[in-house]
């Protein structure tokens, strides 16, 4: 539970074609069967600024995009995100579901650009006000099955600018994801995303289920 709020702040994290689409629809519609109120949002975007950037930051043919440039970007989008619409779902107790969040900086700029993670968390603490998912469920997926995934998924078409880049990056992606969990394992929920849609579901739901018994009790 957030501990600004009553609400639960959940987020999914892991390489392309992991399954997180897949996970956010099954979890939002068990939620909500249950009686909870939830948003679901993604990053970057969100919010309309948040939209307008995430077409800078993904689309082709926006010009050169630098790594400092990509990280205030994707920054400048989760500020207005945090302060928008997460942190008042949260103060009005709903549960927040988001696709990606400070972790992807972390590993996207902070590694796969070679910022440097500390550099990049500094920034991202200031832009949200230090606000932490209560759990980070990572969908963790080898990069060259990741590749597989999404060519199947889009029909072959090459992907955003981001997602086109070579298996070296999104190796170091993958590491640097896996190290995040590994210094906080309490806050991450690790699944293989080679396991069974419904088998993945049902451990997320495990995981949740503690944590929706107490905001579900809290004055």
């Amino acid at each position: 539970m957030s501990e600004q709020s009553k609400g639960l702040f959940v987020v999914f994290e892991g390489g392309e074609g992991a399954g997180k689409t897949t996970q956010l629809q099954l979890l939002e519609d068990w939620l909500t069967g249950a009686g909870h109120t939830v948003l679901r949002t993604r990053e970057p975007g969100g919010t309309e600024i948040g939209e307008r950037i995430r077409g800078l930051l993904l689309e082709h043919g926006q010009g050169e995009v630098d790594p400092r440039t990509e990280t205030l970007l994707f920054a400048a989008s989760r500020a207005a995100h945090v302060t928008q619409k997460i942190r008042p779902a949260l103060a009005s107790g709903a549960v927040v579901l988001c696709d990606r969040y400070i972790d992807s900086s972390l590993a996207y700029q902070g590694a796969g650009r070679g910022l440097g993670v500390a550099e990049v968390a500094q920034i991202n603490a200031w832009a949200t006000q230090g606000l932490q998912p209560d759990v980070t469920v990572l969908l963790d997926l080898d990069p060259a099955l990741s590749a597989q995934r999404r060519a199947a998924r889009d029909g072959g078409a090459a992907g955003d600018r981001i997602e086109s880049a070579d298996l070296v990056f999104h190796a170091a992606l993958r590491q640097a994801f896996l190290d995040r969990a590994a210094g906080a394992p309490k806050r991450y929920l690790v699944l293989d995303a080679t396991g069974s849609m419904e088998q993945l579901h049902a451990e997320i739901r495990g995981c949740l289920q503690p944590l929706l018994n107490g905001a579900a009790g809290a004055d």
